[in-house]
């Protein structure tokens, strides 16, 4: 039912689960001012991602929710698009839900035609894909299943 609010149970077998939405911005400063000393986020994890130049921070919220900070390292140019897009301010960057395989969550996605970019399936650590935002009503959709967490892999480097 094209249209229709009925559950698409071919998309509904990849078991997604909404996991936590990013918001990137220039510097890290700005959002932890807000988000942690004003909204009460407490830090839970995060790190530097020396491969792709950016820091990340995640947030934990009552209720179990969370929600990740990303900015650029120093001489990236990971973010330069998405930030002059924003005018310099930043802004909803992904949405993100894991789901048990990211293997078969590709084959359901590319079978019902969805391009998907940046996947990455055999990572250990976090298998991901992404759904261009242009398919997903203009928000870049991050498709993942977390490692069992013992190690962040090479190209994570804690911060300082």
């Amino acid at each position: 039912m094209p249209g229709s609010l009925a559950v698409d149970h071919a998309l509904a077998g990849i078991d997604a689960k909404f996991d936590h939405v990013a918001v990137g911005g220039a510097s890290l400063d700005p959002m932890l001012a807000l988000y942690r000393d004003v909204l009460g986020g407490r830090p839970i994890g995060g790190g530097r991602n020396v491969v792709l130049g950016f820091r990340t921070v995640q947030l934990g919220f009552p209720g179990g929710r969370h929600l990740e900070l990303l900015a650029p390292v120093e001489g990236s140019t990971f973010l330069d698009s998405f930030l002059r897009r924003s005018g310099g301010l930043g802004g909803l960057h992904h949405v993100t839900f894991t789901v048990p395989s990211v293997e078969l969550a590709l084959e359901v996605l590319h079978d019902r035609g969805y391009e998907t970019f940046g996947e990455r399936p055999d990572d250990p650590q976090w298998a991901e894909a992404f759904v261009h935002p242009r398919d997903a009503g203009g928000v870049l959709l991050q498709i993942a299943t977390p490692g069992d967490g013992s190690e962040w892999g090479e190209q994570w480097e804690p911060e300082p």
